[in-house]
């Protein structure tokens, strides 16, 4: 969707002009042009090419960063192409104080995904995240991206939970002429180095979307609402008798329960296949034309389709006992990314300009793993060991419509407006009073129509771990079914009213908006078990999963299937929130030397969140509770003022720009929905078990800002940044007791936290070095923080009352070294990433904290340009082939392979 801009062709007079304003990037120097210019007075006018800079992409936001009066880092959509970063997590890594955690999830500044916030064109938007109430990154594609916007330091217009910091996600916007492209790329992993495991699944997988092939039956369900809830034995025996079938027996209610299992879906026999290479397509059309000489009306579509294969390899092991209790897992993923977005709106005058855009994603993974362990139980040595089975079908969808404008009293609109108001009443108006205002509209599904694991043991290899002839266990939970379904929505809109101020020596700009966002979401999860206490023909079990678990060998009354609805009833919740904010500032600049903004913001917010059971029938088994004391401690309500300030002092000291910032703020993070029910869930990312807690109150932050910025007038940057921040009662998971070989968290208060830090940054050509190094840029930055939580009393008994911050990496650092050939047909960037040693998880009753290791990521992307029209794009990902490791106490006890990703394209834009 990106329109390049390596190549313009326009007349003499226009190539002039952009030679000028791009810092060497030109062919000749504007003398040089100026005199040809001449030149031309007397002749034809010739078309030359304009070859504009990669570089200048780096440095295209930078006059954005300077008149922002916060701590802001931007990503412009050609400085993420130029790395060939596929989606929004992954272009966000290269912003410095931000790390990427299983790569969804930004960390800023050392602060977990709950204290940042991501908006869509300022809104915001619901999370497709079944367990958390932040928006997975990987979900955005950057082909959509107009520019990524970090906003590091709180401003009033922004909602009050903030910690970090606030990720805008800005698309792209109207066209200003005809626009067309089309992109066609593939690639592949070196993990999938044959065949990988995959199971028969639905007809339009291919689209991303299961057929119903997977889905709960619906008949299955309404015989679980018939039989109340409960579809063991002796409760269906009781509601057959009680429906008219007095004579039923205990034999017959087993039998019923045995058909009710084929209703589930048991094509689940594992096979391996080759692989397609990754598939993607982009495409875009846009125009815009004028009506008249001031009204412009303009459009924009687009639409995306990508599927690739990942296989991975991971290894666990516990800390204690690692050469006898571990586990290794193969996965399979098929992942399917299906986009689509348009743009319709309108411009007048360059004074005014209202648009409405609307963007569908959807993403599916469709997961197949085996995974052999070992543990306390079967040891390795044993000679027996366990296999898990495991199918998942995850699918996410997001749509999103926004209708924004933007309106400012200019003179074309004053010129319009005398026409139709009194005299004399326009120019009593203040010129330049600007409005922006937006609504959005946006709803969010995750559905999970089927997540299978069967459990299975045998024999085991001590020295190679495998078993041979697993077969499934006589255990309850011989095969465990779970179905899910995520439904989020949530209206923002609000209006922003600003007056500049113009004086001899300064300038004021006086601002006040009012904010409201509504959000509701509703979360259930159906669980069953197919257990399996008896078979007539034991080695039935060993067989492939499609002729276990078929009709026949179900239903036969000899083997002694059962089918139950299991999990606890508080799995499933419902929850909304709602907030009202109204906010006012001033921003004065005085003599281009100091600059003071001075804001508050009055929040009003509303938030419940209670337990569902979608299977009570009655008043002892409600679907929601009665009891007032539960409503209420379900409810959190409260308002209250967050202030922000920031002064800046601006100079030429040492360069063009000088810019020194501080700034200050008072802000809150608020636990997710789920976190203030007492649901309890497992965490699809760590498979602990993890409880909600209705007692976790907000965390508040103090926020500490000092940033020095010099801009050189060849585009040049360098910036050095300090930040603190102190937390009272910060939201943490602490680990719980658990049974057996689980592990459980719950989320609490702590007592305090702190974190500082040192932000450097710096874009620099290297043609200063020598003139064969011109073609040459760097761009590069580190950041140094430190984090302290104090446990407190409701931590149940952690190793370190006193530790980081869980994520929290005491070294970031990016380095990209850039290249451009002088006759612009050739770029080429290696990039280079890396945080330090961090936590991961903390130790409980003396048990060692486990930390993930440094991931050394070194990345390249190369880019022909035969023509101004087609360009060919390479990129080669995790070039040394590091791996995700997460130790504890010295010992290994989580390993994955990610492999090398190979990746490369071809597009042609008009």
């Amino acid at each position: 969707m990106k329109i390049p801009d390596y190549f313009k062709r326009s007349n003499l007079a226009a190539a002039v002009a952009a030679a000028m304003v791009l810092t060497g990037t030109g062919s000749a120097s504007a003398g040089e042009a100026e005199a040809q210019a001449a030149e031309a007075d007397d002749g034809p006018i010739e078309e030359m090419v304009v070859v504009g800079r990669s570089f200048d992409a780096a440095a295209q936001l930078v006059e954005e960063r300077k008149a922002d009066s916060a701590v802001t880092n931007l990503l412009g959509d050609d400085a993420i192409t130029r790395v060939g970063d596929s989606n929004v997590a992954a272009a966000l890594r290269r912003v410095s104080g931000l790390t990427l955690v299983n790569d969804k999830f930004v960390y800023v500044r050392g602060l977990g995904e709950r204290y940042s916030s991501t908006t869509l064109n300022s809104a915001r938007v619901p999370s497709v995240d079944l367990t958390r109430n932040v928006i997975p990154l990987n979900l955005f594609p950057t082909y959509v991206v107009e520019s990524l916007r970090v906003q590091k330091s709180f401003t009033v217009d922004q909602p009050a939970a903030f910690g970090g910091g606030n990720i805008d996600i800005r698309t792209e916007g109207l066209p200003d002429g005809l626009v067309f492209g089309l992109e066609v790329g593939s690639g592949l992993n070196t993990e999938n180095d044959g065949e990988v495991l995959t199971y028969s699944g639905g007809d339009d997988d291919f689209w991303g979307t299961d057929d119903g092939t997977r889905a709960l039956s619906g008949e299955l369900l309404g015989q679980v609402n018939r039989f109340r809830g409960d579809i063991g034995p002796q409760s269906i025996l009781s509601t057959l008798r009680a429906q008219g079938q007095p004579g039923a027996t205990l034999a017959d209610a087993r039998a019923v329960n045995r058909q009710l299992a084929t209703l589930l879906y048991r094509d689940l026999t594992i096979e391996e296949e080759d692989t397609d290479p990754d598939l993607d397509v982009k495409g875009y059309l846009g125009n815009s034309f004028f009506i008249g000489n001031d009204l412009e009306v303009g459009f924009l579509a687009s639409g995306a389709y990508e599927n690739e294969w990942r296989e991975t390899t991971k290894y666990e092991a516990s800390f204690s006992a690692p050469e006898e209790q571990n586990a290794e897992e193969r996965e399979a993923t098929y992942s399917v990314n299906l986009t689509g977005s348009g743009n319709v709106g309108l411009r007048y005058a360059e004074e005014h300009e209202v648009v409405f855009s609307s963007l569908f994603l959807r993403n599916t993974d469709d997961e197949t793993s085996v995974r052999t362990f070992f543990n306390e139980n079967r040891q390795r040595s044993s000679g027996l060991g366990y296999q898990d089975v495991r199918v998942r079908y995850e699918e996410r969808e997001i749509l999103v419509n926004q209708l924004r404008g933007d309106h400012r009293l200019g003179r074309a609109t004053q010129d319009l407006l005398d026409g139709y108001l009194p005299a004399g009443l326009v120019r009593m108006l203040p010129d330049d009073l600007e409005l922006d205002w937006f609504y959005s509209d946006s709803d969010a599904d995750t559905g999970i129509p089927n997540e299978v694991v069967v459990a299975r043991d045998g024999r085991a290899d001590p020295l190679t771990g495998e078993i041979a002839d697993p077969a499934v266990r006589t255990v309850a939970e011989g095969a465990d079914y779970r179905f899910t379904d995520l439904a989020d929505e949530v209206e923002d809109y609000g209006w922003t009213l600003s007056l500049p101020l113009y004086f001899d020596r300064s300038f004021l700009e006086v601002s006040g908006g009012y904010r409201h966002t509504a959000q509701a979401r509703s979360y259930e999860q159906v669980q069953f078990t197919l257990g399996l206490f008896g078979i007539d023909d034991p080695t039935t079990l060993q067989g492939p999963l499609s002729e276990v678990f078929s009709d026949a060998v179900i239903t036969d009354p000899d083997n002694n299937f059962e089918l139950r609805r299991s999990g606890a009833n508080n799995e499933s919740y419902l929850a909304a929130t709602m907030t009202d904010a109204w906010f006012g500032a001033v921003d004065w600049t005085l003599r281009d030397t100091w600059r003071v903004a001075l804001g508050v913001r009055w929040e009003d917010y509303k938030q419940v969140a209670v337990d569902w059971n979608p299977f009570g029938f009655d008043v002892a088994n409600p679907a929601v509770t009665t009891d007032p004391e539960a409503l209420l401690e379900s409810s959190f309500i409260k308002d209250d003022f967050y202030p922000a300030a920031s002064l800046t002092w601006m100079s030429d000291w040492l360069a063009e720009t000088f810019q020194l910032r501080l700034g200050y703020s008072e802000t809150v993070t608020r636990p997710d929905l789920r976190e203030i029910t007492r649901a309890s869930y497992v965490d699809p990312l760590t498979d602990d078990l993890v409880f909600g807690n209705p007692g976790v109150v907000p965390a508040e932050l103090d926020n500490y800002d000092l940033r020095a910025e010099w801009f050189f007038a060849n585009g040049d940057n360098f910036t050095v940044s300090l930040f603190y921040k102190d937390i009272r009662n910060p939201i943490e998971f602490f680990e719980v007791p658990a049974s057996d070989t689980n592990t459980a968290r719950e989320i609490v208060n702590a007592e305090s936290a702190e974190i500082y830090g040192l932000e450097l940054e710096v874009l620099k050509e290297l043609g200063f070095a020598h003139r064969w190094l011109e073609p040459f840029y760097v761009q590069a930055n580190l950041t140094f923080q430190e984090s302290e939580l104090v446990a407190g009393s409701q931590a149940n008994a952690p190793t370190n009352r006193k530790r980081d911050l869980t994520n929290a990496a005491p070294f970031i650092g990016n380095l990209q070294l850039g290249y451009d050939s002088p006759d612009g047909r050739h770029s080429a960037t290696l990039v280079y990433n890396v945080f330090d040693e961090r936590l991961f998880l903390a130790g409980r009753l003396g048990a060692p904290d486990g930390f993930e290791q440094p991931f050394h990521a070194l990345d390249v992307s190369y880019a022909w340009y035969p023509s101004a029209k087609v360009k060919v794009k390479a990129k080669l990902q995790n070039i040394l082939n590091d791996s995700v490791e997460i130790e504890r106490d010295g010992v290994t006890t989580f390993e994955e392979e990610v492999g090398r990703t190979f990746a490369v394209s071809v597009s042609w834009d008009f």
